[in-house]
């Protein structure tokens, strides 16, 4: 018969015994959302930095009840034309005004622009929906 060797020393022999490590809990589902956080803000940030006209709307004011003026930032390659769609809202964010305003080339990579929206009511809120870089080869 062939006698059974035991596959760890006896109790206490060499010291305390090692402990099982573990990994708490809260590492595995952080692992899984930075595995896919980190593509997507990749993704995003490259998106961004592609896209050739970035705007933010700075602020609005009412003028009366047919006219809004509205300011907002446009940055853009230098020398590039670019156009913009503004839309005047009133209080039951129904459009009541809409406009393309067109930024001339400059210098400057960010401008800041200040139009007026004619509105056909009191208009309450107005925003930047959209621009997009003008083809200079295109025909009016």
């Amino acid at each position: 018969m062939s006698e059974s060797i035991p596959t760890r020393p006896p109790v206490g022999r060499y010291g305390r015994e090692p402990r099982e490590r573990r990994w708490p809990a809260w590492a595995i589902p952080a692992a899984v959302i930075a595995v896919v956080a980190v593509p997507v803000g990749v993704w995003t940030g490259i998106g961004v930095l592609r896209d050739p006209v970035q705007w933010s709307t700075v602020g609005f004011s009412v003028t009366g009840d047919d006219n809004t003026d509205i300011t907002l930032d446009v940055t853009r390659g230098a020398g590039v034309t670019v156009a913009c769609a503004v839309h005047a809202l009133n209080v039951a964010y129904a459009e009541v005004g809409v406009r393309d305003i067109v930024v001339e080339p400059s210098a400057d990579r960010t401008v800041r622009v200040r139009e007026p929206i004619p509105t056909a009511e009191l208009a309450t809120a107005a925003e930047v929906t959209s621009c997009w870089v003008v083809d200079p080869d295109a025909a009016p």
